[in-house]
């Protein structure tokens, strides 16, 4: 065998052994989901029944559901607060502050989420006493994750704008098109994968958030990975297992068709761009 056969098998052992380790677990916690055991290490049989039971367990409904809903608010006003900050360090680069505006951005994503929750508590706590709200649960929660996902959503939107070309904007300019319609036909299209990219990661992080949440919520605000956190620590069931199973062909569906809609989108553009070429360079042979 050459040396470089045998690399190349290696590597793909490596790769193998990093995927295994990485999907077992989920793997035998989804088959593990259809014990009829209640020892979820000890198996008794396939069954349907814990899937059916869930929809019984009125504290796992409602924390799904707060979930949810705090993962759509604070996901989309991260993909819009993170536009707007990439545009504003992307188009504007000589501002006052920007240096002090990027790390302030920037800060959530290399700080311990026990600081960032911590300071988020004490401060919403001041403002609580100052002016009586809010008070800690859903839209204290929503705070906390929109500061996460900005962040995040920066990052993404900011990369995109980086790569795009300015030439189509300063063209778009120079034929008389306002800067917001510039933004809403020529940079808007352009970028919708980026924002749909810094949605789902975003949505994907508020859903799975901890840390942060736990520090926020409140009375009766307690979402998924709260209420999955405080069973775990009294002892694991099939039921933790099926609500994260759900979770796990929720969030996977939602990434299978956010790519497969960016492919659609990335191919059409192709398309529009090697059409708009070959027009050019019709006209120009003319």
């Amino acid at each position: 065998m050459t040396p470089s056969k045998l690399g190349q098998r290696l590597s793909i052992g490596w790769m193998l052994a990093i995927y295994a380790f990485l999907y077992l677990p989920i793997a035998s916690l989804i088959a593990y989901s259809f014990n009829d055991s209640k020892m979820v290490t000890l198996w008794g049989g396939f069954t349907f029944r814990w899937y059916g039971e869930l929809w019984h367990d009125r504290d796992i409904m409602e924390a799904f559901k707060l979930s949810l809903e705090i993962a759509l608010i604070s996901a989309s006003l991260s993909v819009v607060l993170g536009t707007l900050a990439a545009l504003s360090l992307v188009r504007y680069p000589g501002f006052r502050g920007r240096a002090l505006f990027s790390s302030m951005v920037n800060a959530p994503l290399v700080m311990p989420d026990v600081i960032v929750g911590l300071s988020l508590l004490l401060l919403l706590v001041a403002i609580q006493k100052t002016f009586g709200f809010p008070e800690r649960g859903m839209m204290t929660i929503v705070l906390g994750h929109t500061l996460l996902g900005m962040a995040y959503a920066t990052v993404v939107v900011r990369s995109r704008l980086l790569e795009m070309d300015k030439s189509l904007e300063e063209a778009a300019l120079d034929l008389g098109a306002k800067p917001f319609q510039v933004f809403r036909r020529i940079t808007l299209p352009i970028i919708t994968q980026a924002l749909l990219s810094a949605w789902l990661l975003t949505f994907t992080v508020s859903l799975d958030d901890v840390v942060i949440t736990a520090f926020l919520s409140g009375p009766g605000s307690n979402t998924l990975p709260i209420v999955i956190f405080s069973r775990a620590k009294l002892g694991l069931n099939p039921m933790v297992n099926v609500v994260a199973t759900l979770t796990v062909v929720v969030v996977g569906t939602a990434l299978l068709l956010g790519s497969w809609w960016m492919a659609q989108q990335e191919r059409k553009r192709a398309r529009e761009m090697s059409l708009s070429w070959q027009q050019a360079s019709q006209i120009e042979s003319h």
